[in-house]
């Protein structure tokens, strides 16, 4: 088992998100992200692409969300999406926000 500190990865990164897939685990099948948003940080895209979906899941605090959806990811909610759907994901609070994305290929396969 290796054991990866997604959190700190995240930290570090200059986008606020750490991918973990095809580096850390040798497959193409699927991957996850790990997001931090600092508060009142806003346009945050989510866009799975060609081939891809999505579930995107409010981890810690509220989220709001605009562009192919709309309104207020709660904490503990989540919603899926599917190709070149395009959301941004805004944190209006006072404290971090953390968001898990699950993805994967879609039944029409993936373009790489």
């Amino acid at each position: 088992m290796k054991k990866i500190d997604v959190r700190k990865c995240a930290l570090s990164s200059e986008g606020g998100e750490y991918i973990l897939g095809l580096e850390d685990t040798g497959s193409h099948a699927c991957y996850m992200i790990y997001g931090i948003l600092k508060p009142g940080e806003k346009g945050r895209l989510i866009k799975p692409g060609a081939g891809h979906e999505e579930i995107v899941l409010a981890v810690k605090a509220d989220l709001e969300l605009s562009g192919s959806f709309s309104g207020r990811l709660e904490e503990g909610d989540a919603f899926h999406v599917i190709g070149d759907a395009a959301v941004f994901l805004e944190n209006t609070g006072s404290s971090e926000a953390v968001y898990v994305i699950a993805g994967g290929h879609s039944a029409e396969g993936h373009h790489h």
